[in-house]
């Protein structure tokens, strides 16, 4: 989905922002120039003739030049960051709601898209999708064309997910699969072949998320066996098995750093950097549960659904203690992490509701006088609804899936934002903000 940038938020706070930076610039130089003026009478009025003076003078400019040298860096970094970087973040919801449209679609599977991923390699840009016709495939967005097809699974393919680890340490342009089959698989998309296998899982293996720390080494996954599984991806080793759950395990994320104790450190398990971060799980048991990485404990458990838990997402930023879900009792539930508690519920589907995200855009809400946060979630009833975050009422938007025939049964099982590249250049702050999503009869569609 096309989508402007905050504009008129972010003009208003570039001149207060110019203003700081001018007022710490003279602020700096006014104090340099007064600490001379005093020590330069200081030094003639107790002794103009000494020769250590100079010296120790100099010492001390030195010093004082290097204080404020270092305090004005990191008062331009703080406001840059503060004021500059979260403006560049924030989308108006109104913007993409009047003018989004469908863009592009993507054909070639022939039964249910199951999961999709984005990601950009050696400047390019791409999709991965899995499939319930046991595919896994790679789409060129640029070039609008399938670039390569894997058969290698027997049976549905759950989930795809790009690996940033192998293309940061090996130049492999790789997507992990996991599948009805039992297996998590690896493919090298541009060599054509597969590179890995994950075989320890005894049921369907449905959801997997690579790690947010150590470069995307560890690899976390979801099975029918009522467990979760931590994996190395380097060592192609089965670290840990996370047990609690009483039926299939759906879905699964890592949680952003949730503390900075010791995050560098090797834990008992052998996961390098993990200490901090936690696992969030979604069930058939209607339960969620989060698990410390560190200490391989338990933490919370989240009881509210009243059907199997099919999507489960931690927030970031400002939304950092919140976890987003979806459930086959057509709910969405927003959940505080810290304590449990549920503390908003959003209706409106008339189906089971597949995949839950955190959305890029804000809304102005009267109520509370401010911007707030959206989030989306994609159900079987063929919808994408958007949602205030702070307000449980009515849907703000509804996106119809395409259907071009009414009749026959279709669905969204799963969606995700990217940020394609601008095709001109253009003088305004508009970004090319989009949304993909797959469908239950193959096609693969991308909003903006």
């Amino acid at each position: 989905m096309a989508a402007t940038l905050l504009e008129t938020q972010t003009s208003k706070r570039l001149p207060f922002v110019s203003l700081i930076l001018i007022l710490s610039e003279f602020c700096l130089f006014f104090y340099y120039n007064f600490m001379l003026f005093v020590i330069e009478l200081v030094r003639r009025k107790r002794n103009p003739n000494h020769y250590s003076d100079g010296f120790i003078i100099l010492t001390r400019l030195l010093s004082i030049m290097y204080v404020f040298f270092i305090s004005k860096i990191k008062i331009q970094t703080f406001i840059y960051k503060h004021y500059l970087t979260q403006e560049m973040s924030i989308f108006i919801f109104d913007t993409f709601h009047q003018s989004s449209k469908l863009l592009n679609t993507f054909i070639a599977h022939t039964e249910t898209v199951y999961s999709i991923d984005y990601a950009t390699f050696d400047s390019g840009q791409y999709i991965c999708s899995g499939s319930q016709d046991k595919t896994v495939r790679v789409w060129d967005i640029e070039n609008n064309k399938q670039m390569q097809s894997f058969n290698g699974h027997s049976y549905s393919v759950n989930c795809v997910k790009f690996s940033k680890y192998y293309y940061q340490n090996y130049r492999f342009n790789v997507i992990c699969s996991s599948s009805k089959d039992n297996t998590i698989r690896f493919w090298d998309f541009k060599r054509n072949r597969q590179l890995n296998l994950f075989n320890e899982h005894f049921r369907s293996v449905y959801g997997i998320e690579f790690s947010p720390f150590g470069g995307g080494r560890y690899l976390c996954s979801g099975s029918d066996d009522k467990t979760i599984r931590l994996w190395d991806v380097e060592t192609s080793k089965s670290l840990h098995v996370f047990n609690g759950h009483e039926r299939g395990v759906w879905c699964v994320d890592i949680s952003p750093l949730q503390s900075n104790n010791n995050y560098n450190k090797t834990n008992s398990i052998g996961v390098i950097g993990g200490n901090g971060y936690t696992i969030c799980s979604g069930s058939f048991d209607k339960t969620i549960r989060t698990w410390d990485i560190e200490t391989t404990k338990e933490l919370i458990k989240f009881k509210g659904h009243k059907s199997g838990v099919n999507s489960v997402k931690y927030g970031s930023n400002e939304l950092l203690n919140t976890i987003l879900s979806g459930s086959d009792d057509k709910s969405v539930y927003l959940w505080d992490n810290r304590s449990g508690k549920q503390t908003q519920v959003f209706n409106g589907h008339t189906d089971y509701v597949y995949t839950v995200e955190y959305s890029p855009f804000v809304v102005n809400n009267i109520e509370i006088g401010c911007y707030s946060n959206v989030i989306c979630s994609g159900s079987m009833d063929n919808t994408i609804c958007f949602w205030d975050i702070r307000s449980n009422k009515k849907e703000l938007s509804v996106i119809k899936g395409d259907n071009d025939n009414d009749d026959e049964e279709d669905g969204i099982l799963c969606l995700k934002f990217i940020s394609l590249k601008k095709r001109l250049n253009t003088k305004n702050n508009t970004y090319a903000l989009n949304l993909c999503y797959g469908s239950i009869k193959g096609p693969i569609y991308i909003w903006g």
